[in-house]
């Protein structure tokens, strides 16, 4: 397998990308790195491994660069170079914490999108009270969406839940206001009617104050729903630490207990740490691309490489292509 990641993208960059592909090489049999970026820059961070070598770049797409301008004009940036690598072979998926947009540009521009899919969609696993975890799509890529984009999210986000997570005919939900069938707008009532024919196990409707609980294994919806139900979730379990904490500090009792609970703490906050999971996948384009989280850590990048391996090696990218083929020869034919 062969990777390239974008060093010097997130906010902890080169450091925590770096280090974090020096455990993926040292732990993961059969894979060869390419990291890209300013040499004098990652090299303090390597420790001579073989499987490792750097493609070397000073220029970046920062944070405040416009996406798809950007993408165009940077053709030297790590991130474009990174996705210039698989688009010409040299690699079977590339990673990068940086820049959302620039990177879906850039899938799209460069890497390029898988036959049979109109509209990517961005993907992250998110925490479930049991710790098993939900895939969500779309967060972001599109932020308007057609009924037909929201059955191929489905059967993208099946195959993947299938595949890579090893989840057995895994639960298809759609985000709705309601669990009723006939509920919300006209996206997703016809998204709904579309779903029920599809080759996946939909469950029908669901309700956002259930994600957590784990009412399903894949839940689909629009990228302006998921983007505003994604950080919503990000959003109350930073508040919910903050003030946790807070209470653990007002006075000498409570700092005596929370000294006693914390390993107990740290293991919730772990389990409510979606970057656990590895990064957000960019389904539907040609090879996989791993957006990681922004502030991802070591270990957050080692996760979003261990999850790109995945899909390589199970192939997840045919299967979806092969699928959505089959789905549209049946629709031809009807």
């Amino acid at each position: 397998m062969k990777l390239a990641i974008d060093a010097m993208g997130g906010d902890h960059a080169p450091e925590a990308i770096v280090k974090g592909a020096v455990h993926a090489a040292q732990s993961i049999d059969n894979l060869h790195i390419t990291l890209v970026g300013d040499e004098e820059q990652i090299n303090p961070y390597l420790n001579g491994q073989e499987n490792i070598t750097i493609l070397h770049t000073t220029e970046k797409i920062t944070s405040e660069d416009e996406p798809v301008r950007a993408v165009r004009k940077k053709k030297q940036a790590s991130m474009v170079l990174t996705a210039k690598e698989v688009k010409e072979g040299r690699a079977d998926g590339c990673i990068s914490a940086g820049n959302t947009g620039a990177l879906m540009s850039a899938g799209l521009f460069v890497v390029g999108r898988m036959p049979g899919v109109d509209r990517p969609a961005l993907s992250p696993t998110l925490p479930t009270q049991d710790g098993k975890g939900f895939l969500m799509l779309d967060v972001g890529a599109n932020v308007d969406a057609k009924p037909d984009h929201l059955l191929q999210y489905a059967v993208i986000g099946s195959i993947y839940a299938e595949n890579v997570r090893n989840i057995s005919n895994p639960r298809v939900g759609l985000l709705n206001v309601g669990t009723e069938d006939g509920k919300g707008s006209e996206l997703t009532k016809k998204a709904f009617q579309l779903m029920k024919e599809a080759p996946i196990n939909f469950i029908g409707n669901v309700e956002s104050r259930d994600l957590l609980d784990g009412v399903a294994d894949v839940v689909v919806t629009d990228g302006f729903t998921g983007n505003v139900a994604l950080k919503t979730i990000e959003g109350t379990a930073l508040t919910m630490f903050s003030m946790i904490k807070q209470a653990f500090m007002s006075n000498f009792k409570t700092k005596i207990a929370a000294g006693l609970a914390k390993n107990d703490l740290r293991k919730l906050k772990s389990q409510l740490d979606y970057s656990e999971y590895g990064g957000a996948g960019l389904f539907g384009l040609a090879a996989p691309v791993i957006k990681a989280h922004g502030s991802s850590n070591e270990r957050a990048v080692y996760n979003a490489i261990r999850q790109a391996c995945q899909m390589i090696e199970l192939d997840v990218t045919t299967t979806i292509a092969t699928t959505l083929k089959e789905m549209k020869a049946k629709e031809d034919e009807q």
